[in-house]
């Protein structure tokens, strides 16, 4: 009877990983509301616990799934997150607020990447481009941990909607646009010896194939799609359960075109939810549908527990490839990052960003810019780029001494992008619950709320409009007006 037992590896890993999602799917609202926990670092633990550190149970690598298999689940994962949130913002929203968006892209996207790159380069003691280059994959908004902080929670309730919706739109777009930071430290490991042919390769394949084709192609994805599935819908078609799977097979077929072009697969991706959803049509059709958040639990917790299981702790040390990563000088650099990457320059920016009302709101937004799943997958690619020059990555680096700096770099980006990631998915996890506990003990004797789960009044020294959830038909109303 017991050698019909086949407690394998992936087996035993079905039945973890599900009995994790039940336990929590069970208990999701009490962790939300009441303890004002997001999933990402439960299930961050629960994968190092089930990982080959503890319980050696979740071993990737010996299941043969290496760096490309990785490359292409955090590509679907933040692809799909970033069509997520283009269906989900209000409808014709980037009328009214595309100013702020391109504020928090340009100029407060480029400073978090200087000033992480500097960090970088004085802390690890790299070249410029290896600094530039790990400056690039951190300095984006991740959309899977934004979405998971800023979902639907009493929580969530208490920040106002125009944030919200700012730091989502935000969050998708960036790593998309993080390409051309990206492909500066590239290009400048190809084109060592010639400034001219690195600048006409950057603004000609990153910035005019990759970012300007990707926007317009997903655009025009979007508004096709909108426009067929319109037209089956009127004359009945189409069922209701199948606008559901339109949804995520769109969002699928527009990271594929994306990839098949060798575009910005994030860009067309959140292009097409935009372009799909920009008149608030597919929105009504599917109020009722809980999607968004059947993705979040099942693809964004699940990414979560395989990064908790593949961290390279052992990488966390000294070495002759990296002689200044040891365990001191990456917390060191993390603290640095997270004080300093976005905080300084959204509060310096904030008389100039519209939806920026407050100081407060303002420290809010800097704060929350958490690094997740994209940066590890900006990191296999840069990985993949210096590797073999494609965005095939070679899996694990085997070079001869002495290492030139591209290898160096090769050996580096990883374990200081997986670093930064597992302290950012832990700090910005727990920030709504240190938030909810400060604003508990800061409230007079005899104002105070049970300490979790009942705070339902808005966070302190913000301005929270009244009617933001009509913020929709506002815009609406705004172009027909500029119509007449």
């Amino acid at each position: 009877m017991w050698d019909q037992l086949e407690p394998t590896g992936p087996h035993v890993t079905y039945l973890t990983f599900s009995v994790f999602l039940i336990t929590y799917a069970l208990f999701s609202q009490f962790i939300r509301n009441n303890l004002h926990l997001s999933e990402p670092p439960i299930a961050v633990l629960f994968g190092i616990i089930l990982g080959p550190y503890v319980l050696n149970w979740i071993t990737a690598k010996e299941w043969g799934l290496d760096d490309g298999i990785m490359q292409e689940v955090t590509r679907i994962i933040v692809g799909i997150q970033c069509f997520a949130v283009g269906i989900e913002l209000p409808k014709f929203w980037f009328n009214r607020h595309w100013k702020s968006v391109l504020y928090f892209l340009g100029p407060i996207m480029t400073f978090s990447w200087a000033i992480t790159a500097l960090f970088a380069y004085l802390i690890f003691q790299t070249s410029v481009p290896t600094a530039m280059l790990i400056g690039a994959c951190l300095s984006p908004t991740d959309p899977v941990l934004s979405a998971s902080v800023l979902s639907n929670s009493r929580f969530s309730e208490r920040v106002p909607a125009r944030l919200k919706n700012l730091l989502s739109a935000e969050s998708a777009c960036n790593d998309g646009v993080s390409f051309p930071f990206l492909y500066i430290g590239i290009v400048s490991f190809k084109h060592a010896t010639s400034a001219g042919e690195a600048v006409k390769e950057w603004f000609l394949i990153t910035i005019l194939w990759q970012c300007a084709l990707g926007i317009v192609v997903g655009l025009i994805i979007g508004t096709i799609a909108n426009r067929v599935l319109r037209f089956t819908d009127s004359r009945e078609y189409i069922s209701e359960p199948s606008f559901v799977v339109f949804y995520l097979l769109l969002a699928i077929l527009s990271i594929g075109v994306g990839s098949m072009l060798g575009s910005d697969d994030f860009l067309v991706a959140f292009g097409a939810g935009v372009g799909f959803a920009h008149d608030g049509w597919f929105s009504s059709k599917t109020k009722a549908t809980a999607f968004p958040y059947i993705i979040d639990m099942i693809l964004n917790s699940g990414m979560f527990v395989f990064f908790g299981s593949i961290i390279p702790f052992d990488k966390f040390v000294p070495s002759y490839t990296t002689p200044n990563c040891g365990i001191w000088q990456l917390f060191i650099f993390l603290i640095l990052v997270l004080l300093f990457r976005r905080i300084p320059v959204v509060l310096a920016m904030k008389r100039i960003v519209p939806e920026l009302h407050t100081y407060r709101e303002a420290l809010f937004c800097g704060h929350f810019g958490p690094m997740g799943v994209g940066a590890l997958f900006l990191a296999i690619e840069a990985r993949a780029q210096l590797e073999t020059g494609t965005s095939i990555p070679r899996g694990e680096p085997d070079f001869s001494k002495p290492l030139t700096d591209k290898q160096r770099a090769i050996y580096l980006i990883w374990p200081v992008i997986c670093f930064v990631v597992l302290g950012s998915t832990m700090v910005h996890g727990l920030s709504t619950l240190v938030i909810s506990i400060v604003g508990h003990f800061a409230r007079h004797e005899g104002e105070r709320a049970p300490l979790l789960g009942q705070e339902t009044e808005g966070l302190d020294a913000m301005v929270h409009d009244t009617g933001s959830e009509d913020e929709g038909a506002a815009d609406e109303e705004s172009i027909s007006g500029l119509a007449r």
